[in-house]
Protein backbone atom coordinates (compact mmCIF):
# COMPACT_ATOMS: atom_id res chain seq x y z
CA UNK A 1 0.00 0.00 0.00
CA UNK A 2 1.18 3.48 -0.76
CA UNK A 3 1.20 6.23 1.85
CA UNK A 4 -1.66 8.01 0.09
CA UNK A 5 -3.73 4.81 0.01
CA UNK A 6 -3.04 4.20 3.69
CA UNK A 7 -4.20 7.74 4.51
CA UNK A 8 -7.42 7.17 2.58
CA UNK A 9 -8.07 3.89 4.46
CA UNK A 10 -7.48 5.55 7.84
CA UNK A 11 -9.81 8.36 6.84
CA UNK A 12 -12.48 5.85 5.71
CA UNK A 13 -12.23 3.97 9.03
CA UNK A 14 -13.22 7.16 10.86
CA UNK A 15 -16.43 7.55 8.83
CA UNK A 16 -19.87 6.04 9.64
CA UNK A 17 -20.55 2.33 8.94
CA UNK A 18 -22.28 2.76 5.54
CA UNK A 19 -19.60 5.02 4.13
CA UNK A 20 -16.88 2.85 5.66
CA UNK A 21 -18.13 -0.26 3.80
CA UNK A 22 -18.25 1.60 0.50
CA UNK A 23 -14.82 3.22 1.05
CA UNK A 24 -13.11 -0.07 1.96
CA UNK A 25 -14.73 -1.80 -1.04
CA UNK A 26 -13.52 0.99 -3.31
CA UNK A 27 -10.01 0.84 -1.85
CA UNK A 28 -9.78 -2.93 -2.40
CA UNK A 29 -11.21 -2.63 -5.94
CA UNK A 30 -8.72 0.13 -6.79
CA UNK A 31 -5.69 -1.86 -5.57
CA UNK A 32 -6.80 -4.96 -7.51
CA UNK A 33 -7.41 -2.89 -10.63
CA UNK A 34 -3.99 -1.23 -10.40
CA UNK A 35 -2.27 -4.58 -9.88
CA UNK A 36 -4.01 -6.02 -12.96
CA UNK A 37 -3.16 -2.94 -15.01
CA UNK A 38 0.48 -3.20 -13.95
CA UNK A 39 0.64 -6.88 -14.98
CA UNK A 40 -0.86 -6.04 -18.38
CA UNK A 41 1.56 -3.13 -18.82
CA UNK A 42 4.57 -5.34 -18.04
CA UNK A 43 3.33 -8.02 -20.42
CA UNK A 44 2.68 -5.48 -23.20
CA UNK A 45 6.13 -3.91 -22.79
CA UNK A 46 7.77 -7.34 -22.84
CA UNK A 47 6.11 -8.07 -26.19
CA UNK A 48 7.28 -4.74 -27.62
CA UNK A 49 10.90 -5.09 -26.47
CA UNK A 50 13.42 -6.26 -29.05
CA UNK A 51 14.89 -9.70 -28.68
CA UNK A 52 18.21 -9.40 -26.89
CA UNK A 53 21.04 -11.66 -27.92
CA UNK A 54 23.39 -12.88 -25.25
CA UNK A 55 26.40 -13.52 -27.46
CA UNK A 56 27.98 -10.71 -29.44
CA UNK A 57 27.50 -11.13 -33.14
CA UNK A 58 30.25 -10.37 -35.60
CA UNK A 59 29.29 -7.82 -38.20
CA UNK A 60 28.63 -8.94 -41.74
CA UNK A 61 31.23 -7.90 -44.27
CA UNK A 62 29.91 -5.38 -46.76
CA UNK A 63 32.24 -4.05 -49.42
CA UNK A 64 31.15 -0.44 -48.90
CA UNK A 65 32.17 -0.43 -45.21
CA UNK A 66 34.97 -2.81 -44.26
CA UNK A 67 35.88 -3.55 -40.65
CA UNK A 68 37.39 -0.63 -38.72
CA UNK A 69 41.18 -0.96 -38.61
CA UNK A 70 43.66 0.67 -36.23
CA UNK A 71 45.01 2.83 -39.07
CA UNK A 72 41.52 4.11 -39.89
CA UNK A 73 40.83 4.79 -36.22
CA UNK A 74 44.01 6.87 -35.95
CA UNK A 75 42.82 8.96 -38.91
CA UNK A 76 39.31 9.37 -37.42
CA UNK A 77 40.36 10.13 -33.84
CA UNK A 78 41.17 13.85 -34.44
CA UNK A 79 37.58 14.48 -35.55
CA UNK A 80 36.28 13.16 -32.22
CA UNK A 81 38.87 14.57 -29.79
CA UNK A 82 37.14 17.91 -29.23
CA UNK A 83 33.81 16.34 -28.27
CA UNK A 84 33.58 16.86 -24.52
CA UNK A 85 30.15 17.84 -23.23
CA UNK A 86 29.91 21.07 -21.25
CA UNK A 87 27.62 19.38 -18.76
CA UNK A 88 26.27 15.92 -18.17
CA UNK A 89 28.05 12.61 -18.45
CA UNK A 90 31.06 12.37 -20.71
CA UNK A 91 30.63 10.00 -23.62
CA UNK A 92 32.17 6.56 -23.43
CA UNK A 93 34.76 5.04 -25.70
CA UNK A 94 34.39 6.76 -29.09
CA UNK A 95 35.91 3.83 -30.95
CA UNK A 96 33.31 1.50 -29.48
CA UNK A 97 30.54 3.95 -30.40
CA UNK A 98 31.93 4.24 -33.94
CA UNK A 99 32.11 0.46 -34.29
CA UNK A 100 28.47 0.27 -33.18
CA UNK A 101 27.49 2.80 -35.86
CA UNK A 102 29.45 0.84 -38.46
CA UNK A 103 27.74 -2.39 -37.39
CA UNK A 104 24.29 -0.83 -37.87
CA UNK A 105 25.29 0.60 -41.25
CA UNK A 106 26.77 -2.72 -42.37
CA UNK A 107 24.00 -5.05 -41.24
CA UNK A 108 21.00 -2.75 -41.51
CA UNK A 109 19.83 -3.88 -38.07
CA UNK A 110 17.69 -1.49 -35.99
CA UNK A 111 19.46 0.70 -33.45
CA UNK A 112 17.58 -1.02 -30.61
CA UNK A 113 19.02 -4.40 -31.64
CA UNK A 114 22.60 -3.19 -31.20
CA UNK A 115 24.55 -5.64 -29.00
CA UNK A 116 25.20 -4.50 -25.43
CA UNK A 117 28.98 -4.49 -25.87
CA UNK A 118 28.65 -1.18 -27.76
CA UNK A 119 26.88 0.47 -24.83
CA UNK A 120 23.33 1.82 -24.72
CA UNK A 121 21.85 2.09 -28.21
CA UNK A 122 20.57 5.58 -27.35
CA UNK A 123 24.17 6.75 -26.87
CA UNK A 124 25.27 5.30 -30.20
CA UNK A 125 22.39 6.72 -32.23
CA UNK A 126 22.71 10.05 -30.42
CA UNK A 127 26.39 10.26 -31.36
CA UNK A 128 25.60 9.36 -34.98
CA UNK A 129 22.90 12.02 -35.26
CA UNK A 130 25.06 14.63 -33.53
CA UNK A 131 28.02 13.89 -35.80
CA UNK A 132 25.78 14.19 -38.87
CA UNK A 133 24.39 17.55 -37.71
CA UNK A 134 27.82 18.92 -36.85
CA UNK A 135 29.29 17.80 -40.17
CA UNK A 136 31.77 15.37 -38.61
CA UNK A 137 30.26 12.35 -40.35
CA UNK A 138 31.08 13.91 -43.74
CA UNK A 139 34.77 13.64 -42.79
CA UNK A 140 34.53 10.25 -41.07
CA UNK A 141 32.63 8.35 -43.78
CA UNK A 142 35.27 8.68 -46.54
CA UNK A 143 37.89 7.31 -44.13
CA UNK A 144 35.66 4.33 -43.39
CA UNK A 145 35.07 3.71 -47.09
CA UNK A 146 38.73 3.69 -48.10
CA UNK A 147 40.09 0.23 -48.61
CA UNK A 148 43.75 -0.37 -48.18
CA UNK A 149 44.50 -2.60 -51.14
CA UNK A 150 48.08 -3.88 -51.21
CA UNK A 151 49.93 -2.97 -54.37
CA UNK A 152 51.54 -5.88 -56.11
CA UNK A 153 53.62 -5.59 -59.20
CA UNK A 154 54.25 -8.38 -61.65
CA UNK A 155 57.37 -6.71 -63.04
Amino acid sequence: MSVAELRRVVQVLREPEAQRERGLHWSRFRREHQAGAKRCHIQRRACQAPLMRTEASEALAVSALPKLTDAQWERIRPFLQSEKPAKGRPAGDYRLILEGIVLVLRTGCPWRALPERFGPWQTVVGAYRRWCQEGRWVHILPILQTQEVPFASSA
